[in-house]
C-alpha cells in the first residue's frame, strides 16, 4: 500500500514537472505581427530558427496585409510588429500603441510589365511611367487590398500627379489579393503592376513579364521593428519582444539577413538604426 502512495505520489510529481516545463515552453514564445509579403518571401523561414537556436525563443508568425497587421495589433493581438508602411508606423508608435520604431532593412519595388512594353515605359522614372501606362490605357494591376504595397502603389500615383479613383477605366484592375495574386493578374492581363523586389524574384511562373523600371528613389521599401507598449497591453511579453527587436537590428541579426537569397540574389539589404524612433 505504501509501495502505492508512493507510485501514485511519484507520478503526480511527474505530471507537475511536466505541466511547469510546459508553462515555462509555452511563455518562451512571442508572437510577431508582419504583412504577406515579408511571410511571402521567405526571410522569416531563414531568420527565426537562427533567432531560435540563439536565444530558445520561439517565434509565432501572424501574417496579414498592413492595415489588418495593425488593426490586430490595436487589439493586443501580437508582441511586436514588422512591417513596411512608414507612415502608418510612425503613427501607430505615436498613438501609443507600440514602445520605438526602428529601421530594420530595406528593399525595393520594381514596375512589372510584358517583355513587349506596349506602354513604351522601359528605364523611365517611376512617375513617367505610371503618367504614360495611364496616358495609353494600358492595362494595370493595383493590389486593392490596403496592403503596404497597395499604399505606396498608390502614394506614387499621386507623385504621378494621377487620381486613379478619377481615372478608373478598364485599364486599373483590382486584384483585391495578396502580391503572388497580382503578379498573375498582370502576367493574365499582359499588364503592368507594382511589385516589391522579394516578391517578384520568388515569383517563378513569370510568362512574359520582365522588370521595366527599377532604381528610382522612390521606390524604396523601407521595413522597421516596432515592440507592443506594455503600458496599454499589460500581457505583451516585454522582455523575450524587446530580446527579438534587439538581435534584428543587431550585428548578427543584421547579418542574417544580409545572408538570405534567393537564386543567388540578395532580397533584404540591413539598415538598422538602433536609437529608433
Amino acid at each position: 500500500m505504501a509501495a502505492r502512495r508512493l507510485s501514485v505520489a511519484f507520478a503526480l510529481l511527474c505530471g507537475l514537472a511536466v505541466g511547469v516545463t510546459g508553462s515555462f515552453a509555452e511563455d518562451r514564445a512571442i508572437v510577431l505581427a508582419t504583412t504577406t509579403s515579408t511571410q511571402e518571401s521567405g526571410l522569416l523561414d531563414h531568420l527565426l530558427p537562427i533567432f531560435r537556436d540563439k536565444t530558445g525563443i520561439d517565434v509565432r508568425v501572424i501574417a496579414r496585409r498592413a492595415d489588418e497587421v495593425l488593426d490586430g495589433a490595436r487589439k493586443g493581438e501580437a508582441d511586436v510588429v514588422l512591417m513596411h508602411a512608414r507612415p502608418q508606423e510612425e503613427k501607430f508608435v505615436a498613438d501609443g500603441f507600440a514602445v520605438k520604431r526602428f529601421d530594420v532593412m530595406y528593399n525595393d519595388y520594381v514596375l512589372v510589365g510584358p517583355k513587349s512594353d506596349p506602354a513604351g515605359v522601359k528605364g523611365k522614372d517611376i512617375a513617367t511611367a505610371l503618367k504614360t501606362i495611364e496616358a495609353k490605357g494600358a492595362p494595370f494591376v493595383t493590389r486593392g487590398d490596403r496592403s503596404g504595397t497597395h499604399a505606396a502603389e498608390l502614394a506614387l500615383w499621386i507623385v504621378a500627379g494621377i487620381d486613379t479613383a478619377a481615372a478608373k477605366g478598364a485599364w486599373y484592375r483590382e486584384a483585391k489579393q495578396g502580391m503572388v495574386a497580382a503578379l498573375e493578374a498582370a502576367r493574365a492581363a499582359n499588364g503592368y503592376v507594382l511589385s516589391d523586389r522579394g516578391s517578384w524574384i520568388g515569383f517563378s511562373d513569370r510568362g512574359d513579364l520582365d522588370v521595366v523600371v527599377e532604381g528610382d528613389k522612390r521606390l524604396l521599401n523601407q521595413y522597421g521593428v516596432m515592440l507592443m507598449s506594455p503600458e496599454k497591453f499589460p500581457n505583451v511579453k516585454k522582455e523575450l519582444g524587446q530580446t527579438f527587436v534587439d538581435w534584428l537590428v543587431s550585428p548578427e541579426g543584421q547579418a542574417a539577413i544580409a545572408a538570405y537569397k534567393v537564386d543567388g540574389q540578395q532580397l533584404f539589404f540591413p539598415n538598422a538604426d538602433k536609437t529608433g524612433g
